[in-house]
Formats: C-alpha cells, sequence, structure tokens
C-alpha cells in the first residue's frame, strides 16, 4: 500500500528533475523531514564566464530566471495534486474502515435500545408526576378549610390534625410495598432461537451430561448399597436405617444427612479434596474440542450427538407413557392392583396412628431396598415371578407397543376369518386343525412347504406366523440383483426361511437349517444411520462372508425368536447325542 501511494504521490517529473524544494514555502512537513538530497544544475564553461562576468549579457539570466519559475510552479502543482488524491485516497479508505465498525457493532440496534430505554424513561417521569400530583391532591382535599377550623373546637383540630401525620407517617413506612403491589401489563419477551450448530449441539450435550453427574453418581451409589457391593458399608447403612425407622428418627436422620452433605459441599468448594462413593468412579477422558473439522467430521459428529439424544428421550418418554398409561386404564388388570393399593393406604391411614402407618413403611423399604432388591437381583427367575412391582412396570405397554398390538390384533382378525372361509370352502371331512394348519398354510404366492421345499409339518411359528419384512444382503455376490434381495423372513422348527418378493424361480429363496448356523448377532447395516440400519448377521459354513438380514424393524423380536430355536434345537441334538 506504501508502494502504491508513493507511486500516486511522485508521479510527474522524476525527483532528480525537481529544484531545491526545501527552500519552497508549499512544501509538506513530511517532505521537508526527509533527507533530500540537493542537485546542483550543471553549467556549461560559457554560462558560467557569462554569469561571473557583471558586464556580460543579462538576457540569458532572465530566460534561465523565467525558466527556473515556471518549473517550480509547475512542481508544485504536481505535488499539490499528489497530496489532494493522497487525501481522498485516506477519505475513502476512512469511510470503508467506518462502515465496518458500524457493522461490527450494530449501531442500529444500539439506536433502537436507546430510543426504548428513553421511551421507558419518559413514561416512568409520567407515572412519577402523575402520583406526585395525586398525591398533592390528596393533601389539599385532606387539609380543612381556615374558616371551617376556626369554628370547630380544640378537640376537633387535634384529630384533624392527626389524621394527616398518622397517614403521612403510614406512607413513609409503608407506601413503597403500597406501590408493588400495583398491577401492570406484563410484557412478553420473545426468545430468539439459536440456528443449528454441530459444536452448540455438543457443547449442550456435555453441559447435560455434567449437569445430570450427581443425580447418576447418587443413583450408582444407591443401587450399590442395595447391591451389597461392599458389605460393611450396607450392613452399616441397614442397621442405622433400622434403629432410626424402629425410633422414629428417620426424618430426622435424612435431615441430618441433608446437612452433612451440604457441609462436605462448603468444604469441597473451599478447596479441600474430599471424595466418598462407594462405586469407584471411573475417569472419562475429555476430548478436546476440534475447531478445524471437515464436512464429513462434522455430519457424523451431528449423528453421533443425535442418536445419544434420540436414545435419551426415547427412553423419557417410555417412562412417561408407561405411568400415563397406568393411571388412565389402558391394561385394567394392573391399574386395579394399584386402585385396591390406594384404597388400603387410604383406610390404613384413617383407622391407624400415624406413628404406627410410619413404622410399618419404613421397616418395609428398609427390607425391600436391602434384603428383597439384593435377593431378586441375584435370582431372576424369582424375580420375574414374586416381584409385584417390577412384573407391573415391565408389562406396562408404551403408546407405540399399543398400537403395535391393535395393528397385529387386526391383522389376526383378517387372518382368522379369511382362514376360517378357506377351510369351510376347501378343507376336506374329518380333517384336524394342526393337519389344516400344516396343509393350507401358505405365503403369498402359494402354500409354505411348497415354496420352500420342506416337509408338510414344517410351517412358521406363531410369533412370525406373517413373517418380518427385510431385505437379504449376500455379501457372497458380485451383482446388484443378487447382492440385496427384499423380501420376508419366517422361522419353523428346523429351518430359517427368506422369500424373496421378486417374482421369477425358488432359486432366490433362501432355506437355512438352524444347526448349521454357526454364529448369529445382531448387526448395523450402515453405521451412518442410526434407526434404519438394524439387522441380524448369520454365519454359515457354506458362505464366506455372513448374510445379513437388514431393514427390520423387529429386529430384537425376530433376534430373540431365531437364538431361542437355535438353542432349542442345539440342545435337542446335543442331549440325543449323548443318548
Amino acid at each position: 500500500m506504501l508502494r502504491r501511494l508513493d507511486k500516486i504521490r511522485f508521479r510527474g517529473h522524476k525527483r532528480d528533475d525537481f529544484l531545491d524544494l526545501a527552500e519552497s514555502p508549499n512544501a509538506s512537513d513530511t517532505e521537508c523531514g526527509d533527507e533530500i538530497p540537493l542537485k546542483i544544475p550543471r553549467t556549461s564553461p560559457r554560462e558560467s564566464e557569462e554569469l561571473r562576468d557583471p558586464a556580460g549579457p543579462g538576457t540569458l539570466i532572465m530566460a534561465a530566471g523565467v525558466q527556473d519559475f515556471s518549473r517550480t510552479e509547475f512542481d508544485r502543482l504536481n505535488e499539490i495534486k499528489g497530496h489532494l488524491e493522497i487525501a481522498l485516497l485516506e477519505k475513502h479508505f476512512l469511510q470503508e474502515e467506518l462502515r465496518k465498525l458500524r457493522e461490527e457493532t450494530n449501531s442500529e440496534m444500539l439506536r433502537q435500545e436507546l430510543d426504548r430505554e428513553r421511551q421507558r424513561r419518559i413514561e416512568l417521569e409520567q407515572k412519577i408526576q402523575e402520583v406526585l400530583k395525586a398525591r398533592t391532591e390528596e393533601q389539599s382535599a385532606q387539609q380543612p378549610p381556615k374558616g371551617q377550623a376556626q369554628v370547630n373546637n380544640g378537640a376537633d383540630r387535634r384529630s384533624q390534625g392527626l389524621c394527616p401525620r398518622v397517614q403521612k407517617w403510614f406512607y413513609e413506612r409503608f407506601g413503597e410495598y403500597v406501590e408493588d403491589f400495583r398491577f401492570q401489563p406484563e410484557e412478553s419477551a420473545v426468545e430468539t432461537e439459536e440456528p443449528l450448530s454441530a459444536r452448540r449441539l455438543t457443547e449442550n450435550m456435555r453441559r447435560l451430561k455434567r449437569g445430570a453427574k450427581p443425580v447418576t453418581s447418587f443413583v450408582k451409589n444407591l443401587s450399590a448399597l442395595s447391591d451389597w457391593y461392599s458389605v460393611y458399608t450396607s450392613a452399616i447403612a441397614f442397621t442405622v436405617y433400622m434403629n432410626a425407622v424402629w425410633h422414629g428418627w428417620a426424618i430426622p436422620m435424612f435431615l441430618f444427612l441433608a446437612i452433612l452433605r451440604l457441609s462436605l459441599n462448603y468444604l469441597i468448594a473451599r478447596g479441600w479434596r474430599i471424595q466418598w462413593s462407594i462405586v469407584p468412579e471411573v475417569s472419562e477422558a475429555v476430548e478436546p474440542p476440534k475447531e478445524d473439522l471437515t464436512v464429513s467430521e462434522k455430519f457424523q459428529l451431528v449423528l453421533d450427538v443425535a442418536q445419544k439424544a434420540q436414545n435419551l428421550f426415547g427412553k423419557m418418554a417410555d417412562i412417561l407413557e408407561k405411568i400415563k398409561n397406568l393411571f388412565m386404564w389402558v391394561q385394567p388388570e394392573i391399574t386395579q392392583k394399584l386402585y385396591v393399593a390406594l384404597w388400603a393406604a387410604f383406610l390404613a391411614s384413617c383407622f391407624l396412628p400415624y406413628r404406627l402407618v410410619g413404622l410399618a413403611v419404613g421397616l418395609y423399604a428398609g427390607i425391600k431396598f436391602f434384603l428383597i432388591d439384593f435377593i431378586f437381583k441375584r435370582c431372576p427367575r424369582l424375580r420375574a415371578k414374586y416381584d409385584t412391582p417390577y412384573i407391573i412396570w415391565k408389562s406396562l405397554p408404551t403408546d407405540p407397543q399399543l398400537k403395535e398390538r391393535s395393528s397385529a390384533a387386526a391383522v389376526s382378525r383378517r387372518l382368522q376369518t379369511a382362514s376360517s372361509r378357506s377351510y369351510v370352502s376347501s378343507a376336506p371331512a374329518g380333517l384336524s386343525k394342526d393337519e389344516d394348519a400344516g396343509r393350507f398354510h401358505g405365503t403369498k404366492k402359494g402354500n409354505f412347504h411348497e415354496i420352500f421345499n420342506l416337509t408338510e409339518n414344517e410351517r412358521p411359528l406363531a410369533v412370525c406366523e406373517n413373517g418380518w419384512r427385510c431385505c437379504l444382503i449376500n455379501r457372497d455376490r458380485k451383482m446388484p440383483t443378487d447382492y440385496i434381495r427384499n423380501g420376508v423372513l419366517y422361522v419353523t422348527e428346523n429351518y430359517l426361511c427368506f422369500e424373496s418378493s421378486k417374482s421369477g424361480s425358488s432359486k432366490r429363496n433362501k432355506v437355512i437349517k438352524l444347526v448349521d448356523i454357526t454364529d448369529i448377532q445382531k448387526y448395523k447395516v450402515l453405521s451412518v444411520l442410526p434407526g434404519s440400519g438394524m439387522g441380524i448377521a448369520v454365519s454359515t459354513p457354506s458362505t464366506q462372508k455372513p448374510l445379513v438380514f437388514g431393514a427390520m424393524v423387529h429386529r430384537d423380536e425376530a433376534f430373540e425368536t431365531i437364538f431361542n430355536q437355535y438353542m432349542k434345537i442345539t440342545a435337542a441334538a446335543a442331549s440325543g447325542s449323548d443318548s
């Protein structure tokens, strides 16, 4: 930039052609300050002799003076022109900087806020003036006229003089509090929503995790007490709690524990290092925030955070929907138990003393928390049979489960009506229900055993009577048509059958013996997609790579069915070989 200014400033004649600028009265300060070498004009010997000779001709001297004068004027004009151009450029640059400063400081918003504050100040001044005017009117109305004051007796004078004093004293003491109870229209503040940002989203998730860490650590310690993770700690807590409940000190004990926790927090805030926890805390590695992320990394980061938020919101929604369905009589046999328990608690609170009720509830809570839950957690079968709260909570349905049940019931009703009609029209007389189900059970293209070339007694289980819609991904195939096939998956007592939805020969269908399966596991087809990439991977000796049944909505149900049937078949085969 400085080079550009120097070019603009000294464009014209060369610097060597300038005269002595130190003698010029219009030279700038910057130019005078520079060390400019003075150039002495070269003269010929004849001109030097004429200049030395005082009697020589003066016409040459006058011409040289006029020429020098014209040169100096031209140089001064060029110099002034250069100064003007520099000033214009500086003005342009200053205007650009001023515009940038206005954009950065948001002067318009500040001006609007200043106008609002001025308007509020004016309104407050008007209100203050109205209040002062009302006070003066009240005081003038309370003061009696002079003629009436002279007519009244001394007692009236004392009473009239006392009332304004009392009112004045009362207003001075409590006037501020009375003014606070004046109703004013509420201002509705509109909150501005922030745009979606990957960095902001991850930061909010980390803040949520840090904020929930005390609650999660407290829940972990409670579960550790119930599980007897530390035998001595759980035994001491159980003894102290039962003694406190027996002597009626349960509430003071909890209040004392709260005070103790606040005291420990105060000491920690003052710099003390106090760490007490039943479960040892595992320090998680804190990832430093990355500033320079590529587009794919940002997209993957947003997907990971969205997956965590999706799972968290799903769990919270399940809990809230179960509580709602419990109180809305969605399953009457479950809500009936709660109804009876509430009536029993109500009658006990009416006829029994509160000390006895509190003792019974406290003892039951301690025994349930420290002993019964410990036994139930160690014995899952016993818990599934006798733990009533656990059974009720697990059997409570969510809204998506209710929708699935209603749709499955409608489909089963339609199938029952269709099968009954086909049985009446085509089934021969004297045929049992099992033989009819095995012979006439079919898929969309025909009978089941004919489609997969199986025996007639092989039919789908009751769980997958209609099959699970999925797509078969065969990684051994290289053709796109054979790589992915859409269809329906069935499970029989001995086989895993896949029916292709494409019309053609039965070669596109797949039949796998459950005994031949070497490995079965849940599989995620696409790691980028959080929900729609669910699938099941099945490995057999005949395939180099596992077969993947992807895009399954009921992936967990299908996996449990296949795995249970596989374990049943392998156990039967093992028992047969042993015998």
